[in-house]
């Protein structure tokens, strides 16, 4: 059984942010009744890489029943006033407005069901001057400065996953877990707003600190750290890249008397401070690299192992699958297609194994739903 088992989440969702938060609720046992517009979420759309299933689709909406619902016609708009009387968890990330204007807003649903926690997630909030702008992932990346210290020094480079719809998502997830424990202490619902920009612009405090108190934002570095070195890159004989973190002097002399046999590096006045380290990267890069570059990636890893200093390969995509720190599990599309993805980041040390769950074709519980929510009992 589910930490979740017995909550009824109803998300009007789109896209990934909302999509994300909910798929957590249900991976706990939470019962998720996702309601779409006739069209379907655009998400089903982005791609066919899961098997002609959207790979974003089937990350993120297993074992979730799909309902199509239309606010504007009256036996539609019922449907979703049963369904919302009914639940624990109401999550929505249209465009701010819309579900008000339709009669569903989150401070007046809450009144008419004081124990009902609502999760509005949108782009820029829902007032100032930006609550109306469209905002998507790599669109607020731009928008937070997030883009202009990614890539590397010559080229602006975006964050390669949707990093600003996945960490709202996390975010309004631990937020519905908050007030589901204070609704346990005060029998009393909460109201949540998370938006994009919001989650993004907190992740971007120490720059945003190095900008206003410091000595100026930091400069995209690619594969380096950009207030501590060497913790970066660096080049082996057969072309591997391994990525070194040094981050205190002991560990530093460590480095260069074991891993690079170069004990007289770290007494070198340039670089015998991080401070100074930083200051020198590039004359620091040139005598790391010149002797990693004599060395294989296997060696030097045995050599770093050995020596307890934190490092990691650079692999690429093509390596996660067979990472011998990866756990997986076993999920299916709509048409029963197997897939095998990451598992989820959170387990429970006695949770039972997952049961079959497969993404929900579009409006496929429609009318199992509108059955059980709108029957004469359901009304009394």
């Amino acid at each position: 059984m589910g930490t979740l088992e017995g909550i009824l989440v109803v998300s009007v969702e789109q896209a990934v942010a909302a999509p994300l938060c909910t798929s957590r609720l249900a991976d706990s046992g939470a019962r998720v009744i996702k309601i779409e517009r006739a069209s379907g979420d655009f998400a089903r759309g982005y791609d066919d890489a899961a098997k002609g299933e959207s790979s974003y689709f089937a990350w993120i909406n297993q074992g979730k029943e799909s309902v199509i619902l239309d606010f504007k016609k009256a036996d539609d708009k019922l449907l979703l006033e049963a369904l919302i009387a009914k639940a624990d968890v109401f999550v929505q990330n249209l465009a701010p407005g819309a579900l008000e204007r339709a009669g569903f807003g989150s401070a007046y649903l809450r009144q008419n069901h004081p124990r009902l926690i609502t999760c509005d997630i949108s782009g820029y909030g829902e007032s100032g001057e930006l609550q109306g702008m469209k905002a998507y992932d790599l669109l607020v990346q731009a928008e937070s400065g997030l883009i202009s210290i990614s890539g590397g020094p010559g080229e602006l480079g975006r964050i390669g996953v949707s990093i600003c719809d996945i960490g709202t998502g996390v975010t309004a997830h631990a937020g519905i877990l908050e007030a589901l424990y204070k609704r346990g202490t005060t029998g009393l619902g909460s109201g949540l707003k998370v938006s994009l920009f919001d989650v993004a612009a907190d992740w971007m405090t120490v720059p945003v600190i190095h900008h206003l108190h410091g000595k100026g934002a930091p400069v995209r570095q690619g594969l380096h750290h950009p207030s501590i070195a060497p913790y970066g890159a660096y080049r082996c004989s057969d072309d591997g890249n391994i990525l070194i973190s040094i981050q205190n002097e002991r560990e530093w002399e460590t480095f260069c008397r074991d891993v690079l046999q170069a004990a007289n590096l770290a007494m070198d006045p340039l670089l015998n401070a991080n401070n100074n380290r930083v200051k020198n990267r590039a004359y620091m890069d040139d005598k790391i690299n010149e002797i990693t570059g004599q060395i294989d990636t296997p060696t030097l890893k045995k050599r770093l192992s050995e020596a307890s200093i934190a490092f990691g390969q650079v692999n690429s995509v093509e390596h996660l699958p067979s990472h011998p720190g990866l756990n997986v599990k076993t999920v299916h599309t709509s048409d029963g297609e197997r897939l095998t993805i990451p598992a989820s980041p959170f387990r429970w040390e006695d949770a039972a194994p997952p049961e079959k769950r497969r993404t929900p074709s579009c409006g496929e519980h429609t009318e199992a739903i509108r059955s059980e929510f709108l029957s004469s009992e359901a009304r009394t």
